[in-house]
C-alpha cells in the first residue's frame, strides 16, 4: 500500500504561556488544521518560518502544501500603504509563506491556501487585496465575532476545479476574515463568490487552490481529500530542481 502523503502546513510564530513557562516564542497552528489533514488521509507536517531560500529544500520532502490562515499580509507586498485596521505583525511569516508559494507554483506542487493563505497566493501572483471589507461590503457577514467563526453561503463557479469538488450551487461555510481579493493575480481565476460578490475562491494551474473560508472548522472534507489525492498523484515532481530565483521573485 502506498504511504499517506506528507502535507506541509505553515505555522505562526507567537509568544505563548503554558505550565511554568511564560511568554515563550513558539511555532504553532490550530489543531483543526492537522485534524483536517489527518481525517482526509494525509500526514500533517508543521512548517515553522525559515529562510526563504530553503523553501525548495523543504518542499522536496513533502507531497503538498497548505498555507494556513492568520494575520494580514503586509500590504507593501502588493504596493499599498497600510490601512488603519490591517493587522500586520508577522514579517517572518510573510517572507516564508511567499517563498513557499513561489516554490510550490514553480514546481507544480499541489497547494491549498486557506483564508490568509488564499490572499498570499493572490499576492504572489501579482494581485491585490481589499484591506478592510466593511469599507466596501455592507452588511459584513464575513468577519464572525471575536473568538468565534461566522457562517455565510458561497457559490462555486461551474467548470472550475472547485466547482467540480463542490458541485452544489450554494453551500454554507465557516468564515472569519476582514480582507479579500481585489485585483486578481496573474494566471488565477475566480472559482467561488459570496452572494455579496466577494471572491471566495481562486485557482491556478494544476492543483493551486485558495479558499477564503475555513474548511478546517467544518465537517466537509472534500477540498482536503482532493488535495491528498493530488499529492498522491504528484509525488514524482523533482522539487530539488526548483531554482532559487523562483523563490526570491
Amino acid at each position: 500500500m502506498d504511504r499517506r502523503p506528507f502535507i506541509g502546513v505553515s505555522t505562526y510564530l507567537v509568544d505563548a504561556s503554558w505550565s511554568d513557562w511564560r511568554s515563550r516564542r513558539v511555532a504553532l497552528v490550530p489543531e483543526r488544521y492537522t485534524a483536517y489533514v489527518r481525517d482526509s488521509g494525509g500526514i500533517a507536517v508543521l512548517l515553522p518560518p525559515d529562510a526563504p531560500e530553503r523553501a525548495p529544500e523543504v518542499l522536496a520532502r513533502l507531497d503538498a502544501l497548505v498555507i494556513a490562515g492568520g494575520p494580514d499580509i503586509d500590504p507593501a507586498y502588493y504596493g499599498q500603504t497600510r490601512h488603519p485596521l490591517t493587522d500586520v505583525d508577522s514579517p517572518e511569516r510573510d517572507v516564508w509563506e511567499t517563498a513557499l508559494v513561489r516554490a510550490a507554483l514553480a514546481a507544480g506542487m499541489p497547494m491549498l491556501g486557506i483564508c490568509r493563505g488564499m490572499q498570499v497566493l493572490n499576492v504572489v501572483c501579482g494581485g491585490t487585496l481589499v484591506q478592510h471589507l466593511p469599507d466596501v461590503v455592507s452588511p459584513d457577514v464575513h468577519a464572525g465575532s471575536p473568538g468565534r467563526y461566522g457562517a455565510h453561503s458561497v457559490r462555486p463557479v461551474p467548470g472550475t476545479l472547485l466547482g467540480g469538488l463542490l458541485p452544489e450551487s450554494e453551500l454554507v461555510v465557516p468564515t472569519f476574515h476582514h480582507q479579500a481579493v481585489d485585483r486578481l493575480g496573474d494566471g488565477l481565476r475566480v472559482s467561488a463568490h459570496a452572494p455579496d460578490g466577494t471572491v471566495e475562491a481562486v485557482e491556478g494551474p494544476g492543483f493551486a487552490l485558495g479558499v477564503q473560508w475555513h474548511p478546517e472548522q467544518g465537517e466537509d472534507l472534500r477540498v482536503m481529500q482532493a488535495l491528498v489525492r493530488a499529492a498522491t498523484a504528484a509525488r514524482t515532481v523533482p522539487l530539488e530542481a526548483v531554482p532559487l530565483e523562483a523563490v526570491s521573485g
